[in-house]
């Protein structure tokens, strides 16, 4: 799709300086964009790709300078950055905006799908299950039997939701996530061999939740494991059996929450964090990159780092005492070996 300088300054309540018939079909990087591409300059030190760029139009600051010629269309506005995250949403939406059912594609005859739903091709919706209005389901995703779908729902190629898994309205699960599959669970035999434990819960996404690509989150033994409204959960995530999220957590890539482990709300946990089962984990709460947590947390609103865990400034302290470890340990040498030269001057008076 196109648009014009004039309908672009219209949405974004901007001013046209240049040509307000430019058109430009895609967005661009001021230092890369091609004429027909949309740009922005707020940070001062990419200033002098404004002369340089190809960009038919450009958003700039209300108050930015010009120091020599533009060849662009500028639109100026209130907070240039704020503005292109505006357009960055429109023409992802745009770019998204997909309806209707592809074929080859099944729906078993007793599910749901509700009205304005995209069905890509060899997508599976198994029965009984639920699709609101307005989903998107792309394809090669798999549906299970009995599951349900808000509203607003995207799940984008290659997505499985296992069979009785709830998710609300406007969740989006990216590629290759899984949903609902078997929480690790099994029972030691005498003989040294082990007894699989069936996984008969499922899983809950709440409103409003992001699932990343290659993410798994596992069925509850019994009952369910829950992923509460607003939650953003990287890629390449696992959260096992039974763990509840809480409200606007967000965990970065490659963590992972063992069973039964229950994290509050507004929790901030950095990449490659590990947590053993059974914890409680307060609201508030932020982990550095590779904390590893072993037991519970009751106090609001505290950084922890380290593995063990330990609060955040303890950790900053006793890291850079481990960085001096090899110095330390030459001066231990470098006296024991006086120690034991004054040892023996003083044996041999």
């Amino acid at each position: 799709m196109q648009f014009t300088a004039h309908d672009i300054s219209l949405l974004l309540n901007g001013t046209v300086e240049g040509d307000s018939s430019a058109t430009v079909s895609q967005l661009a990087k001021i230092e890369d964009a091609s004429l027909g591409s949309l740009s922005f300059l707020a940070n001062p030190k990419y200033e002098q790709f404004l002369y340089t760029t190809n960009a038919s139009i450009v958003i700039v600051n209300n108050d930015q300078q010009l120091t020599g010629p533009v060849k662009a269309t500028l639109i100026r506005v209130e907070n240039a950055y704020s503005s292109f995250t505006i357009l960055l949403e429109k023409y992802n939406t745009f770019r998204l905006d997909k309806k209707g059912i592809e074929q080859p594609s099944f729906i078993h005859p007793t599910a749901q799908v509700g009205a304005g739903a995209y069905v890509g091709a060899f997508a599976y919706i198994g029965q009984n299950a639920t699709i609101g209005d307005n989903c998107k389901i792309y394809p090669n995703v798999n549906v299970g039997d009995n599951v349900t779908l808000g509203n607003n729902v995207t799940l984008f190629a290659g997505a499985t939701v296992y069979f009785d898994c709830v998710i609300g309205n406007n969740v989006i699960v990216h590629s290759g996530a899984v949903i609902g599959s078997d929480g690790f669970g099994f029972a030691p035999n005498p003989d040294g061999t082990y007894t699989k434990i069936a996984q008969i819960g499922n899983v809950i996404l709440e409103d409003d939740v992001e699932v990343g690509s290659n993410t798994t989150i596992d069925r509850a033994t019994m009952g369910s494991t829950i992923v509460r409204k607003g939650a953003k959960i990287d890629n390449l995530i696992q959260i096992a059996h039974n763990v509840e999220i809480g409200a606007n957590t967000v965990i970065a890539a490659q963590s992972g929450i063992s069973g039964s482990t229950k994290i509050g709300e507004r929790v901030v946990i950095g990449g490659q964090v590990g947590f053993a089962g059974h914890l409680n984990i307060a609201n508030g709460s932020q982990f550095s990159a590779q904390t590893g947590v072993n037991g519970s947390i009751t106090e609001e609103g505290k950084v922890w780092g380290g593995t063990p865990y330990m609060p955040y400034k303890d950790y900053l302290r006793a890291h850079a005492k481990l960085r001096k470890l090899p110095e330390l340990d030459r001066k231990v040498y470098e006296l024991e070996k006086l120690i034991e030269e004054l040892r023996k001057g003083k044996a041999s008076e």
